[in-house]
């Protein structure tokens, strides 16, 4: 027979078990029983605290029971900050209690690339996850960025930064901001703040930063880390025990070109040598330090040669990888590395991604009568004159700037290392619409241009700015296929890649469809790297830049036309800016070297192989075939007009005349004759 259990003793258990008090928010703990990784991670398995000892303290702050509002988390790129920081900060809160959170990605594709790549799958594993969310499917199915918990005491929200009007009107008491560094400042206001302001009605909320930075001077998470407490991982030398971090300074003295795999730290203290071998014992004792006590939040800076995922040797391969060592002996790359000098982009990527700190970008050109006696005084034979290229492998690229009056366009050939020459710069004095400026662009894609050797080379791509006359400038570029003609327009953002497709859109904005022909251009960072280059002076050097002889004065004022400025937005957030240098001065010229350099990235200048160059250079580094051109064949040739004489310029359509025939000589089959013989 059964026994009915006691009403009063189950009332008496469910109050039991409702006024249990939660476990005290622990996001290690919730790391280690939910984390799982799969195959497809460097270290599959569950997630082991004595693997990431540096996460540990990090996690303790990040908590909802730590004091701190704020916390800053600066660090190089790849080593888990999204799936053992931002994920489980965000399931620890919501596992504590009811919660409603705020995540804010730079754009609406790094916010979907997270919710669908990062958080959903994570949501599905993690058994408090399912509790708290469910997996997502059948009735469990949310909107992609407004989940709610199963109980409807919380939701998440994650909205993008471009995005203003979906960080208004929500009170949100966790805040994270992921890639905060790449925010944008939008007409509405500043996404930062406008973020942070969400949880201004919380006196525990929690506002945090986790980014890998960007530009020295404008970078939003190194502003925020430099107002930190600035903590630093400390850990103790093998050899004396001597605690002190692990800096990129101390790594590269040790960098060997031909033994990259030994590279290594150095103790100050006892100068023994640091192995990657020892680096385990060393993180597991290590800790964290501040280096400015008195900031007003805690912040932390972590890099690569601190993460499991990869050895020492990996950070000297790609460092020695963007100085360009190959083929280079062992004095030449050491003198390269003592001198700094580092091609501009991907040292950048290497700043940032790598080493976790911010790039300072060139923010000046060169004197501009100093660049030019460098070309004009240069010995005989040192430089080319204008229209010739060099006899070597090159890509050879036009720029196009469009104006009211004229057409001006910038030929130059880039080759191997980054180096580059300029070929010519020309002024077509026609508008695009006019039948007289179509065709002599026409001309100018027909042409060739002659090698030191005589080989004959055409354009390889032009580079158009469809900014102004877009209309115009559309129909004449429909009349060339997009491998040789493609249009470029300048981005607002100092930001993200040099050159990205342009998309079609809808009304409502969605995307239709990437375009073959459009493109959009970082200029800022372009302009920065162009000027980075600029100032090398030694001809052989990674990123030399050398000039026809001849362009003009007016030439060279126009590409150091311009002055990267830091100003204060009215947000309290710096931004920069190029501006020209004097309001005189003019920038067509620097602004078609920058179209032919995006002419020449879309045709894998910066990305070929030096497999790839010895076979251009096998094409185009050789001699012109000894063969007899027809008199007719030859193209109208493009006649360069100097920046100067522009507004001087004939209007007039030049004519193509053929030349007499030669009067015939005395001799002949025939030979002479005297008198009158026939």
């Amino acid at each position: 027979m059964g026994f009915l259990a006691s009403a009063e003793a189950a009332v008496l258990r469910g109050l039991a078990f409702a006024m249990v008090p939660p476990p005290p928010p622990d996001i290690t703990r919730w790391c280690e029983e939910n984390i799982v990784f799969d195959e497809r991670s460097p270290i599959p398995g569950p997630f082991r605290i004595e693997r990431f000892p540096f996460l540990r303290e990090i996690h303790e702050v990040l908590s909802p029971e730590h004091p701190a509002r704020e916390v800053s988390v600066r660090g190089s790129a790849q080593w888990g900050k999204t799936v053992s920081l931002l994920n489980p900060t965000v399931a620890a809160w919501h596992e504590y209690g009811p919660l409603d959170s705020l995540v804010v990605h730079p754009t609406t594709s790094s916010a979907t690339e997270w919710v669908r790549n990062k958080w959903m799958p994570m949501r599905r594993q993690a058994p408090s996850l399912r509790d708290v969310f469910g997996d997502g499917r059948g009735e469990q199915t949310d909107t992609l960025f407004n989940q709610e918990t199963m109980r409807r005491d919380g939701s998440l929200k994650v909205v993008s930064a471009g995005s203003p009007d979906d960080l208004a009107g929500t009170t949100r008491r966790l805040v994270i901001m992921d890639d905060a560094a790449k925010f944008e400042m939008t007409p509405k206001g500043d996404p930062e703040q406008l973020a942070a302001s969400r949880a201004a009605g919380f006196e525990d909320a929690k506002i945090v930063r986790i980014s890998t930075p960007q530009i020295l001077g404008t970078c939003r998470i190194t502003r925020a880390f430099d107002r930190s407490d600035q903590r630093f991982y400390h850990v103790p030398c093998p050899h004396c025990g001597n605690m002190a971090p692990l800096t990129w300074e101390n790594f590269r003295k040790t960098i060997d070109p031909e033994r990259l795999h030994a590279a290594h730290f150095t103790c100050e203290a006892c100068n023994g040598s640091i192995l990657h071998s020892h680096k385990l014992a060393m993180v597991s004792a290590g800790k964290w330090v501040p280096r400015n006590p008195r900031g007003d939040h805690p912040g932390f800076h972590l890099w690569r040669a601190y993460v499991p995922q990869r050895d020492w040797a990996s950070i000297a391969v790609e460092y020695a990888q963007v100085m360009g060592w190959t083929g280079m002996t062992v004095t030449e790359a050491t003198e390269e590395a003592i001198r700094g000098k580092v091609e501009a982009e991907t040292e950048q990527t290497f700043w940032n991604d790598v080493l976790g700190l911010p790039f300072e970008q060139a923010s000046k050109g060169p004197d501009w009568e100093a660049l030019r006696d460098r070309t004009e005084n240069a010995e005989p034979g040192a430089v080319l004159p204008r229209g010739v290229v060099p006899a070597c492998g090159v890509l050879l690229t036009a720029g196009v700037d469009f104006q009211a009056d004229r057409i001006e366009v910038t030929v130059c050939a880039y080759g191997r290392n980054y180096r580059r020459w300029v070929v010519d710069h020309i002024v077509v004095p026609h508008h695009i619409g006019d039948d007289d400026g179509r065709n002599a662009l026409d001309s100018l894609l027909k042409a060739t241009w002659r090698t030191e050797l005589g080989l004959r080379l055409p354009l390889d791509m032009m580079a158009a700015d469809e900014g102004g006359f877009t209309e115009d400038v559309r129909d004449w570029a429909k009349r060339h296929p997009w491998t040789r003609v493609i249009l470029v327009k300048g981005s607002s953002s100092a930001n993200g890649p040099i050159l990205r497709p342009q998309s079609d859109r809808k009304a409502n904005g969605r995307q239709i469809k990437r375009q073959k022909r459009g493109w959009i251009l970082n200029v800022s960072q372009l302009k920065a790297d162009f000027y980075g280059w600029l100032a090398k002076e030694d001809p052989e050097e990674r990123g030399y830049i050398a000039f026809a002889k001849g362009l003009g004065d007016e030439y060279y004022r126009q590409i150091t036309s311009e002055v990267r400025v830091l100003k204060r937005a009215t947000s309290g957030t710096m931004v920069s800016k190029w501006e020209l240098v004097e309001p005189s001065r003019r920038n067509e010229c620097l602004d078609t070297m920058n179209y032919s350099e995006a002419a020449a990235r879309k045709k894998g200048w910066t990305a070929m192989t030096d497999d790839q160059w010895d076979l251009i250079e096998a094409e185009r580094g050789v001699p012109a075939p000894e063969e007899q051109a027809d008199l007719f064949d030859a193209a109208m040739p493009v006649v360069p007009l100097s920046v100067r004489a522009m507004a001087k310029a004939p209007t007039e359509k030049p004519e193509l005349k053929r030349p007499e025939p030669s009067p015939p000589s005395g001799g002949g089959w025939l030979g002479e004759r005297k008198g009158k013989w026939l």
